[in-house]
């Protein structure tokens, strides 16, 4: 069989998802292609009924004013996330913290911690409204080639693995950081290893988080504990967190071969104990840290968002609003396109996004990897000027209101 769609979008987490809707809301057709069988409305379970899901994002306001543009927002606030207010940053091994607090910049929350599940199923209640969204799967792109097309244009043919084929004017690959399309249309990448693995999972603390994010920096890595909205437990109020370890390969090795009590210990004394001691955790994962970065967004028909663009360290969890910065970008441009009678796949048009979105892009990767390169190093004189550091910019408000206003977006 073979499809045709003005535009397909090939991933259908987070970004893809996103992006196949900003599409369909300016009335372009659009099939949404995903290796995974979708999830159904009526398999997600209400809030306080199952537990967390471990893999949870950093909405900045960008990202929020976004998921409220295409009505998206209500669906998550009808389930579970946390308006975190304040940041406390920390270095384990000397004084140096920098506080950050929403009343700083005069509003009323730095983000918000959105477990991912609960995006992915407010995005697909709101695609079920739109019959110019369609959506193929569980299916896998299995060859990608350009087609000859009225003249000197040219379209897009994916090979599926069931034997389809589908043409369409433009393939926009969301398929992640390791992208196989990505691949298939001869998209270098500039990468490194950043030698660190990351642990997630969910836990619970003796004390409550009081909607807060707070962050260590240690010899090994780097501690994030992102506060996690309640359950349905009136016994043990904010005291859920969402944790991302990030450790050396040894270190994470170790910690993933303790048992839950052994872990939830180490868990504690690494976070100095500031909400008392870990009682719980749930399942851990982790995963190798690799920077991706693509040297260019496009080629012919084909082009990148997301983490088949660029991956970054999850330091400052800012991987999912880069992704839907791009998101916003790309439609804006593309819708543009049409309006004017340009080809989705015109030169001009994706360079356009590539302009927009590769210096902020390369920007964030950069610091990123200037704060890893920062706390890895050992000698005495660097940790003195670390914690010198973070304590001149906790005393200078303007500073700390500027770092908010753009961490906000």
């Amino acid at each position: 069989m073979q499809h045709e769609t003005e535009i397909a979008v090939v991933g259908a987490g987070l970004v893809g998802a996103t992006m196949a809707l900003a599409l369909a809301d300016a009335g372009v057709n659009v099939l949404l292609l995903d290796a995974s069988q979708m999830p159904t409305a009526e398999r997600e379970a209400q809030p306080g009924t199952e537990s967390y899901d471990p893999r949870v994002s950093a909405i900045t306001h960008a990202s929020q004013r976004l998921f409220r543009q295409l009505q998206v927002w209500p669906a998550i606030e009808a389930q579970r996330n946390c308006a975190y207010t304040h940041m406390h940053v920390r270095e384990a091994d000397g004084t140096g913290q920098i506080d950050f607090d929403a009343r700083d910049v005069h509003t009323d929350s730095l983000g918000h911690i959105v477990e991912n599940r609960i995006m992915l199923s407010a995005l697909q209640q709101r695609m079920a409204e739109y019959p110019n969204l369609q959506i193929l799967a569980p299916v896998t792109v299995t060859a990608y080639q350009q087609v000859a097309h009225s003249g000197t244009a040219l379209k897009a043919e994916l090979t599926l693995n069931n034997g389809d084929t589908l043409q369409t004017e433009l393939v926009i690959a969301a398929d992640g950081a390791s992208s196989p399309l990505r691949s298939m249309a001869g998209i270098a990448t500039r990468e490194w290893d950043y030698e660190h693995q990351a642990i997630v999972t969910t836990i619970c603390t003796e004390q409550a988080h009081h909607n807060t994010a707070r962050q260590i920096f240690m010899d090994e890595g780097v501690l994030a504990f992102l506060p996690l909205a309640d359950q349905a437990a009136p016994q043990s109020p904010q005291r859920y967190c969402s944790i991302v370890w990030s450790v050396i390969p040894s270190v994470a090795e170790s910690l993933m071969s303790m048992d839950d009590a052994a872990f939830c210990q180490a868990l504690s004394n690494a976070s100095q104990h500031w909400l008392g001691s870990v009682q719980h955790t749930d399942k851990r994962f982790s995963f190798p840290l690799r920077q991706r970065h693509a040297r260019r967004y496009h080629q012919g028909p084909l082009v990148l968002v997301g983490d088949a663009a660029h991956s970054i360290h999850p330091l400052a969890g800012q991987g999912a609003n880069l992704g839907l910065a791009d998101v916003h970008v790309l439609a804006e441009e593309l819708v543009r396109a049409r309006r004017s009678g340009r080809s989705p796949a015109d030169p001009i048009v994706l360079s356009r996004y590539q302009r927009r979105r590769q210096p902020n892009n390369l920007s964030m990767m950069v610091t990123m990897e200037a704060f890893k390169r920062l706390y890895a190093e050992q000698p005495l004189p660097v940790r003195w000027l670390r914690n010198t550091g973070m304590d001149a910019v906790d005393r200078l408000p303007v500073l700390k209101q500027f770092l908010i206003r753009q961490a906000l977006g």
